[in-house]
């Protein structure tokens, strides 16, 4: 008769079998309707949150007596991907909006549009300002700025937990760095989503985001909870080779796993390549018009 751990495992591999179906599936589907590249490219980045996530949780659900260096790393893994997707979300508004600040290309009926920042960022900028290239920019390195900081945190602090140096103190300081770089990222894409909102409007744009930011609350949320479980001592050791800790890891990595399955099916209507087929069957009827 099986044993808990191994129903567990058993359970969690199903979960990511199916998140792997569901992803590929809707990979697949943008492939086969390949019409806008520079949205379809940012859309593929995003897929692959869900089943990163539920791959990297069942590494850590396999080796689930892994040193906090290895679980710190798994977890980096995981926040340096969501620091690339919220960079490509941004990108893929850009995208819908025909904005290339690369190319140094913004539609003239958006520009000259007003920005109002909140406060505590109005000690930092003008309460209003118009948007421009310059400001469009600006929105753009608020969100990359993450993606740079998010890896140097990560590579920082396993390097200190690997060589015992990793007080508390040290700790708190990453936290309120990390903190306060995704604060601002997600500030960026909540200015451009209010000054845009009814040109987003037909590409879902809210339904997108929650899908992101769904996978890392649930993620932080549970995590939350499950440390509160653990100071009642409601989650507790039977055993004397393994900890509290280790089940606390254990515990989050397949409700993860679990949860990746539910995300992967969001995903498949809030990124649809429907859009893209509608381009297909829309150009054959026109071709059948001029025939």
């Amino acid at each position: 008769m099986a044993n808990p751990a191994q129903i567990t495992l058993l359970a969690s591999t199903l979960c990511v079998m199916l998140t792997l179906h569901f992803s590929v599936q809707l990979l697949s589907e943008h492939f086969l309707y390949w019409k806008k590249p520079k949205e379809q490219k940012a859309i593929l980045v995003i897929i692959l949150m869900a089943p990163l996530y539920a791959i990297d949780s069942y590494v850590g659900l396999i080796d689930f007596q892994g040193s906090k260096a290895f679980f710190m790393f798994l977890d980096s893994v995981k926040e340096c991907y969501e620091a690339l997707v919220i960079a490509k979300f941004l990108a893929l508004l850009y995208s819908y909006l025909n904005i290339s600040i690369s190319e140094n290309i913004v539609p003239d009926e958006i520009k000259g549009r007003e920005i109002h920042h909140s406060f505590p960022m109005t000690l930092f900028v003008p309460r209003s300002v118009r948007l421009n290239h310059h400001t469009l920019k600006l929105l753009k390195y608020w969100t990359w700025q993450f993606v740079v900081i998010r890896p140097v945190c990560s590579i920082l602090m396993i390097t200190l937990q690997l060589v015992g140096v990793y007080p508390s103190w040290v700790s708190w300081i990453f936290t309120i760095i990390l903190n306060i770089s995704v604060s601002l990222a997600l500030y960026s894409l909540v200015i451009f989503y209010h000054v845009f909102d009814k040109e987003l409007a037909p590409h879902k744009p809210l339904a997108k985001f929650l899908c992101i930011k769904g996978i890392v609350f649930f993620c932080f949320w549970q995590g939350i909870v499950l440390d509160i479980l653990v100071a009642f001592k409601i989650i507790r050791s039977h055993h004397k080779w393994l900890d509290v800790e280790h089940i606390e890891e254990a515990l989050q990595n397949m409700l993860v796993c679990v949860e990746m399955v539910f995300f992967s099916v969001v995903q498949k209507y809030a990124y649809s390549a429907e859009p893209y087929r509608d381009n297909d069957i829309s150009s054959a009827k026109q071709n059948k018009k001029k025939e």
